[in-house]
């Protein structure tokens, strides 16, 4: 048996979707209602709007009808839209191309609609836009660290350079690449370089390159690998550097070498973006055979340092006692009392015998001269 009334109570949050056979007819309100369907064609279907977001499989013609005017937020997003959704004050939803619709009868929503064929998402709350759980699906992000700069590159082409921070991205409407460079200064060691002297001595050496990056986008554009190319340049004005020099001139002006190479490495360096700040010779490591040589050529130098001071010392001493010699000949004075002197030392050491000898005892004045000096 077939009752030919329905009664239906709507909740005040609650809206009823009528649909009379497959087709929709229009919304109930709150409240007690009765239905005449004798023959069982009406379909109510009651939906929550504390729940913002009206989901359903046959939207496209409910906003058609008109019925959402005034009651419903409505966006119907393009291939090249997309949409951000906030409810009371907060971030709740990025939205894709299609037909989205809001209650605004419980809930406060604010939506925005964005142009994603400008393919960077720019927004005043992207770091909120971002944690939201649609954000993975939607958006495309790339972190930029602290010293670092990185170069978008869209579908190929550079379009811009992004500073340190969280970068999104609308994924789907084009190839998106950021490429992050480092402008901190780095360290390159230039190591076991073989080098040719203009004397045919080969040297082994070790370099080190201060640098950093003062054009990103020419660093990366010009050069397949940054750091390998400026490798290769420093081996060429290392070697060039050497070559033309001599090795006892080379190791004379070890500095001016450091200086001529780091004048011709900031020529070639800044055609790539880079700027040098110090190069500088680390070690220079000779032949064994060649290290003897000049082991002993050294040891015979210091030798030869150390007579010529012995000698100039020693010339120094006889041109002294010469000079005491002549001054104590002219003055007997002087004489007399550099004998008192060298006795008054020999007294104080000790005991002091005088023994005159047979010739002595004989020669009265010998005796007399003595006694006259104590």
């Amino acid at each position: 048996m077939c009752f030919p009334f329905k009664k239906v109570q709507l909740r005040s949050y609650e809206v009823g979707l009528l649909f009379r056979d497959g087709e929709f007819c229009g919304l109930v309100d709150p409240g007690h209602h009765r239905f005449f369907d004798p023959f069982n064609r009406n379909r109510l279907q009651i939906v929550s709007q504390r729940d913002p977001e009206l989901v359903h499989e046959q939207l496209d013609l409910i906003v058609r009808s008109g019925a959402l005017n005034g009651r419903a937020v409505v966006l119907d997003l393009q291939d090249h839209q997309r949409g951000l959704v906030w409810i009371d004050g907060r971030f709740s939803q990025l939205l894709t191309p299609g037909i989205h619709v809001y209650w605004t009868g419980q809930r406060h929503v604010r939506t925005e609609v964005v142009d994603a064929r400008t393919v960077c998402l720019q927004h005043p709350d992207v770091r909120t836009i971002v944690t939201s759980p649609m954000a993975q699906h939607v958006l495309e992000l790339a972190t930029v660290a602290r010293e670092r700069v990185g170069l978008l590159y869209v579908d190929g082409e550079y379009r811009e350079s992004l500073g340190p921070g969280v970068h999104a991205f609308w994924r789907g409407l084009a190839e998106v690449q950021v490429v992050e460079v480092d402008l901190r200064e780095a360290i390159l060691d230039i190591t076991g370089q073989d080098l040719m002297t203009a004397d045919k001595v080969t040297l082994r050496i070790n370099a080190t390159v201060t640098y950093r990056v003062t054009d990103a986008r020419r660093a990366v554009t010009l050069t397949e690998d940054l750091r390998q190319t400026l490798y290769r340049e420093a081996q060429l004005v290392l070697r060039a550097a050497v070559g033309t020099r001599e090795l006892d001139l080379f190791l004379s002006e070890k500095n001016a070498v450091s200086q001529q190479l780091s004048e011709d490495l900031k020529t070639r360096a800044d055609q790539f973006g880079l700027a040098i700040t110090s190069v500088g010779i680390r070690d220079v490591i000779l032949p064994g055979e060649m290290k003897e040589l000049m082991n002993r050529v050294t040891e015979a130098k210091k030798a030869a340092e150390a007579n010529l001071i012995a000698r100039r010392e020693e010339t120094a001493a006889m041109r002294s006692q010469a000079n005491t010699a002549r001054l104590l000949a002219e003055n007997p004075t002087l004489m007399r009392l550099r004998e008192l002197e060298t006795l008054e030392r020999i007294a104080a050491a000790g005991k002091l015998n005088i023994i005159l000898g047979e010739n002595a005892a004989r020669d009265k004045s010998l005796a007399d001269r003595v006694v006259s000096l104590l």
